[in-house]
This record gives structure tokens, sequence and C-alpha cells, in this order.
């Protein structure tokens, strides 16, 4: 049986992902000088504009209009006449302190691990076989993709390239294994001087075939480089920004269901950053443990409670143990408070500006801990007898 599953990546220099950088960056420069801040920082960017506001309650002193021009400087706006540049660009800033509704959720526990969610909400983390990193194959190589794109651009092995653009692959499956590339669409800024068919040959040799690999790649594989034919006007000149409308990219590219909040700009104790990471972690181990092709796991929480109120695992038919014995081990074996959770991947340091772009998980984040696959041997060594589960299921 044949499918065909798309997922899509976008660049540094995509008017969201300008955002969700603002605010992650102000997120790491806070958590340097107040580890215990509440941050939620909210970033919108139009033509020569960026509003920057929320809700932040900290003892740090933070630039936070320095910041955002250190961060639109480094993705490479920093031409004048583009419609959006770094130096020139109005920035306003409001921001107020964390609601005291919301705060005495989070600190009227005597036991700082007791300490209640920051907002309710439901997370999911999942993993597969398809990639050495255990993720979908479509999101890799859409990122795969757009950081390819980017680096050309900053060496200036394609001078004509801007900041903005984005990736979208097709993979098509048989009997839900990967088999091909059926489609990929790149869509890149360029200055006004670059004629269409050189770019589109540009980015074929320089582009696709060093970032895919070429098994994926046939006669039959549809490539479109900038469908209409021109792409001058782009980045926040072309198309307002916003944190967290690119929650399906930063996750898993639409093959599993994400959450309903934005990731970038939240300190952990919002679960929608802390309890995603966790949901990955137990849903990585589980596939690494050879206990499941597939997983994902859900867990909800309600503002102001320490524990999550659900805990979900499926593993869609190819789990050796079943789902519920999963879950329940899980549960009594893994810390599911957002404290705890934040005091094991040490989501206190300022480590966030680094999956802002191109993913929170899989290799954009290899190094990050909630990617450690160090409870594997655990589960491996309490499902080793997997016989007994398979004789009690039938």
């Amino acid at each position: 049986m044949k499918m065909y599953f798309t997922s899509e990546s976008v660049t540094r220099g995509h008017p969201d992902k300008i955002c969700d950088q603002i605010a992650d960056r102000i997120l790491d420069e806070i958590l340097v000088y107040d580890p215990q801040a509440r941050v939620a920082c909210e970033v919108t960017c139009t033509a020569d504009q960026v509003h920057i506001f929320g809700e932040i309650t900290t003892t740090a002193e933070v630039d936070y209009e320095g910041i955002a021009r250190e961060v639109i400087r480094e993705i490479g706006y920093t031409e004048r006449g583009l419609g959006f540049n770094a130096d020139t660009c109005d920035i306003r800033t409001d921001f107020t302190q964390q609601s005291p509704d919301i705060a005495i959720g989070l600190t009227r526990k005597q036991d700082v691990l007791d300490m209640g969610a920051g907002d309710q909400g439901m997370m999911f983390g999942f993993a597969c076989r398809e990639t050495d990193c255990l993720m979908p194959l479509p999101i890799e190589l859409a990122h795969a993709l757009t950081k390819r794109l980017e680096q050309i651009r900053k060496t200036g092995e394609l001078p004509y390239l801007l900041p903005d653009g984005k990736s979208q692959v097709t993979v098509e499956y048989i009997n839900g294994t990967p088999s091909r590339i059926s489609t990929v669409v790149l869509s890149c800024q360029h200055r006004e001087n670059v004629k269409t068919e050189t770019l589109r040959s540009d980015v074929i040799h320089k582009v696709i075939h060093p970032a895919v690999p070429e098994r994926l790649i046939d006669e039959d594989t549809h490539i479109f480089i900038n469908p209409t034919g021109r792409f001058v006007t782009g980045g926040p000149a072309g198309d307002s920004g916003l944190t967290g409308r690119k929650t399906v990219s930063d996750t898993y590219g639409g093959y599993s269901r994400c959450g309903g909040g934005s990731i970038s700009g939240k300190d952990a104790s919002k679960p929608d950053r802390s309890g995603t990471y966790m949901a990955r972690y137990i849903a990585k181990n589980i596939v690494e443990a050879n206990l499941a092709e597939k997983c994902e796991v859900q867990l909800s929480y309600a503002i102001g409670l320490t524990e999550p109120v659900a805990v979900m695992i499926d593993t869609f038919g190819t789990g050796k143990v079943p789902d519920e014995e999963l879950c329940s081990y899980i549960q009594k074996n893994i810390d599911l408070r957002p404290t705890a959770i934040i005091r094991k991947f040490g989501l206190n340091n300022p480590i966030f500006s680094a999956v802002s772009c191109y993913g929170h998980f899989g290799s954009n984040a290899i190094d990050m801990p909630w990617e450690r696959t160090d409870f594997a041997e655990t589960l491996k060594e309490r499902f080793k007898d997997l016989r007994s589960y398979s004789l009690e299921s039938e």
C-alpha cells in the first residue's frame, strides 16, 4: 500500500521564525542572570517593525531591544531598501509581570518539587525508526534543505540569496516504510538581478543534491523551486510574523500530533516547554529500547497542579509490551512534575536559542538533554522477558 506524507521547514529568515528566535534569545538572556524567572515572551513583526510583549517576572535587567536587533542582524537582515533592517526597524516593548493568579499555583508549595504547572495544556512526544535520530523522515529532510539553503547564503556561495525561505518534502511510503521522495518544493528569497533559470539550476545542484540522500531521488521525483518564478519581497516586508506559528515544523512535521501552545518564549514552568520535551524523551527511549517501532506520548497538565492529569502512550500496534503496561511503568519510574523535569534536563539554563529554528527534536537538537536515551537500558531490563507479555495477550 502506498501513502504520501509531506512536511515543511522554514529558514531563520522566515517572519515567524524571526519572532521565535527573538523570544528564545530574550529567555536565554534572562536565565543567565535569573534562573527562576517567569517568562512568557511573545513577538510579532511586519515591515520595519517588531513588537515584543508578554508577561515577565525577573530580577534580571535585559536590553530587549538590543537583543532583538542582534538576532535580526545575525539572521542577515542588514541591508537597507529590503523592507526590514536590524538597525533601522522600529522596536516596541510592552511587558507586565506574571498574573498573581498564576503565580500562586507555582509558589505555594513547601517542597519546590511540588510547584504546580504554570499552565494547563496537552503535550505530545513522538519517536519512530525512520531515521537514526528516531524522527520521521519528511521533517528531517525538510530541515536539512532549509539548513543547507541558509548555509550557502551565509558563505556567499550563492550571493543573490536573501534570508527568507521555505522547504517542503513529500515522501512516498510503501507498507509504512519510506521508499523515495515524491516531491521537493523550495522557495528561496532572492535579489532582482538573478534569472529564474539560474536560480533553479543552482539550487538543485548546491542545495538539494548535497542535502538529500541520492538514493531517495529518482527520475519521477518532482522538484519545484520558486513555483511562481519570483520571490524578491520576503521576510517581514512580505508577510507578518508571530511566535508559535510554526509549532508543527518545530516538532514532528505533522507526522505526529503536537500540543496546542507555542514552545518558544516560555520558561520551563510552562508545560508547553517542559512537558513537550519530556514527552519526546519518553517516546524516544521506548523506541530506542526496541519496545516499539514507533511511539506517541501525551502528557496533560492543569494549572497549579503538580502531577499530570493524564498520561497516554500509543505504540500503534507495534509495541512488544501492552501500551497500558508501558504507561503504568513510566508513571511510576519517571518524575513527571514540571520542576522535576526542569531539574532532570537543566531547563533553567540558557539553552533554548539553539533550537529556536530547525526543530526542537532530532538531528538539530542531538546534544539537548531531552534527546538522551539513558532510560532505554532500564526499560530493556524491566521488559526483557517479552515472551510473557505476548503469551498473556493471546
